[in-house]
């Protein structure tokens, strides 16, 4: 049989010996990444450089917030502890839709508009994680190219984590972070319509939900308790074929507000439509947030409210701390293995189940004291 380069000669064609080809990664470059370690940074400098609008030091610090380690929990403590003082001169702002509505489209426009006015600009945008893979997306800066680039604007993506209805575990923290930062409007974007409107609301001073015209039943989907909480409702994505729909939509949401009791706040909700594509309607929206706040803070409701949310956070707080207390105590853990494992052999109830654990924690923090 014939070699194949006896076989190249003897043809016209001629293939050439291809030159090795480098590494795609180089392990020498893999290997000083390892070693190259950003310097630790103490309270007073983690401090200075939010008070000075650093954005990667104020980044580092929301990373603090968000981490579950027990050192990076006792930092950020300290951080927001030291940052309180110079917390609390925003307006925040929650923004929620069913998926698919435009949230990021809007925020974006909404957005530009607020900082082109001189304000600067945080986006807390909390990004829905897997519940099998606890992973997330964490896309939203790449949804928002104009906005995230922007000197006046900064953009944390967070991944909600199983936590209560959705939202960052941390995101009232980092309002508080942000705030010290000089960011003078905070925006809240929640993962969709859910319980998760009921924690945002808890945490902002304005609340927006935004709806889709021309998807059947207008009210479809918007639960009561949620328009209840609305301080405002647009429409959005009105434009082409779809503005007469808009109409109809406003016109038909504007008349189930009438029915809604008044707000403590005094405030009768509206509902304005809006093209994010277009900029339409974007100047009149933060027309309308503007007098919500003049008209909040005349009545003294703004303060009150705050007041409020803070007294609400205390018991989401002691709440949270008990149940990490319970999941995360060594003997916890095996104990909770063991019953879950004889409710699924149906030798006890779930009550049961709860009622030993239950039991034995108390046994355990008593004999702590």
């Amino acid at each position: 049989m014939e070699s194949k380069k006896e076989q190249h000669n003897d043809s016209a064609l001629r293939v050439n010996e291809g030159i090795p080809q480098p590494p795609a990664i180089s392990e020498e470059s893999v290997e000083r990444f390892k070693h190259i370690r950003r310097p630790r940074l103490s309270v007073d400098e983690y401090v200075e450089g939010i008070r000075r609008g650093d954005r990667t030091i104020l980044s580092r610090a929301i990373t603090l917030v968000e981490s579950n380690l027990a050192a990076h929990h006792a930092l950020a403590q300290q951080i927001i502890q030291r940052c309180l003082p110079y917390s609390g001169n925003s307006f925040r702002i929650g923004i929620t839709g069913v998926p698919g509505v435009g949230k990021s489209s809007f925020i974006e426009t909404l957005g530009m508009h607020v900082v082109e006015k001189g304000h600067k600009l945080a986006v807390l945008a909390i990004d829905p994680s897997s519940e099998r893979t606890k992973g997330s997306i964490l896309g939203d800066k790449t949804r928002m190219e104009n906005l995230s680039s922007h000197p006046y604007a900064f953009i944390r993506p967070s991944p909600s984590a199983g936590s209560l209805g959705g939202v960052a575990r941390k995101t009232r923290e980092t309002i508080y972070l942000c705030e010290a930062a000089g960011y003078d409007v905070v925006f809240v974007e929640t993962v969709g319509v859910g319980q998760s409107e009921t924690t945002v609301h808890s945490m902002v001073d304005f609340f927006l939900l935004l709806a889709l015209a021309g998807a059947g039943d207008e009210l479809q989907g918007i639960k009561r308790g949620i328009m209840e909480m609305a301080d405002a409702i647009v429409i959005t994505k009105v434009d082409g074929d779809n503005v007469e729909r808009a109409m109809r939509a406003k016109a038909e949401l504007q008349n189930a507000l009438h029915f809604f009791p008044l707000a403590p706040s005094g405030w009768r909700p509206r509902v304005c439509t809006c093209s994010a594509h277009q900029r339409i309607g974007i100047h009149e929206i933060w027309q309308l947030i503007e007098e919500y706040h003049q008209h909040t803070v005349a009545n003294g409701y703004f303060d009150q409210n705050r007041r409020l949310q803070a007294k609400f956070w205390i018991h989401q707080t002691l709440q949270e701390m008990i149940n990490q207390s319970f999941y995360q105590h060594h003997e916890m853990v095996k104990l909770i293995n063991q019953v879950e494992q004889e409710v699924l052999s149906g030798k006890i109830t779930s009550f049961e189940a709860a009622q030993r654990l239950f039991a034995r924690y108390s046994e355990l923090i008593t004999s702590k004291t």
